[in-house]
């Protein structure tokens, strides 16, 4: 029989510490790292971009767990002996978050860009004259972005632009080569910490495709006890019964599921302990028969956001959605 859910609710305190937005001043830590075993990576990652024309600061911001945080870290931060994070709104309007939001890259002066980000424009030093943030992509979707801060006038046109989204494509690449690599001492998702105010709750999945209607049921009635509208628990139980679905198949194990509601954003995870697919739509068959294929092309769909994170024992699949 599958284990009652486990809940969770806002009585578990909030990280320590506080959500900014990124900028020259922010230098708040977090204890938890976004790429376990991954310092090698951010450090090349910082060096690389910085070795761009013209930049005389760089910005690096990873997605975790898709939740409503981003971990953000700095060039000009102490890195040498383990990486310096601290954690920030995604829904700031900064352009890097932007970029990780919508997958898109944001690029122009400071002049050009005041109109659309005023606060993060003003706060600017002196130095800096235009900007550029990308997303990084891997697996088909975004794993995190980074900013160029340039000292000199940009023209971004379209070799720089392509020069600068490759930059972002080798970037990621490697960073999955990182994720598939790691292994985790434990990934239960019962031990995530938990946003301030928040409600979440993880039920386990057995090994057994009619256990699929019993996750459904779980979520249903989860959202449904915390006050979710009625087209967001919809679309979560079609996005959650393809995923675990997905899991069961391809492990021939169970999963774990776990629901967090923060400030009417719900995220919305599936760790399995033996996958060796990788999440993405890139190379997704066209038959129409396709589970997988057809499953994260829902997923697609229906959220607000999505992604993977796959490390050597197993795969983390999350969804964001937000109300209507």
């Amino acid at each position: 029989m599958p284990r009652e859910p486990a809940l969770k609710t806002a009585s578990l305190p909030p990280l320590r510490v506080r959500v900014r937005s990124y900028s020259d001043e922010v230098g708040q830590t977090v204890v938890s790292r976004p790429v376990p075993d991954g310092d090698t990576w951010v450090r090349s990652a910082l060096a690389e971009l910085g070795q761009v024309p013209g930049v005389h600061r760089v910005g690096l911001a990873l997605a975790e767990g898709g939740g409503r945080r981003l971990l953000f870290s700095a060039s000009d931060r102490d890195n040498e002996r383990s990486v310096d994070w601290c954690e920030v709104d995604a829904y700031e309007n900064v352009p890097l978050n932007e970029s990780v939001r919508t997958g898109k890259a944001v690029v122009g002066s400071l002049d050009d860009l005041a109109g659309r980000y005023p606060d993060f424009t003003g706060r600017q030093s002196p130095r800096t004259r235009a900007l550029a943030s990308l997303p990084i992509f891997a697996a088909g979707h975004v794993q995190g972005g980074y900013a160029l801060f340039y000292d000199t006038p940009q023209r971004f046109d379209g070799p720089q632009l392509a020069g600068l989204k490759a930059l972002a494509e080798r970037l990621g690449a490697a960073l999955r080569g990182v994720q598939r690599a790691t292994t985790h001492a434990s990934r239960s998702l019962e031990d995530q910490p938990v946003p301030h105010g928040a409600h979440a709750a993880t039920y386990l999945v057995t090994a057994d495709p009619r256990s699929v209607g019993s996750a459904r049921h779980f979520v249903r009635t989860t959202l449904s006890e915390w006050g979710a509208d009625e087209d967001t628990v919809e679309d979560a139980v079609l996005c959650l019964s393809e995923l675990v679905t997905n899991a069961i198949i391809h492990t021939g194990a169970g999963c774990e599921v776990r629901v967090v509601l923060d400030r009417g954003v719900l995220t919305t995870t599936v760790r399995d302990g033996g996958s060796s697919m990788v999440a993405g739509l890139n190379g997704v068959t066209a038959d129409p028969l396709a589970v997988h294929g057809r499953g994260l092309q829902l997923v697609d769909a229906l959220s607000t956001r999505w992604g993977s994170e796959l490390d050597a024992v197993g795969m983390t699949v999350w969804f964001m959605l937000e109300p209507r």
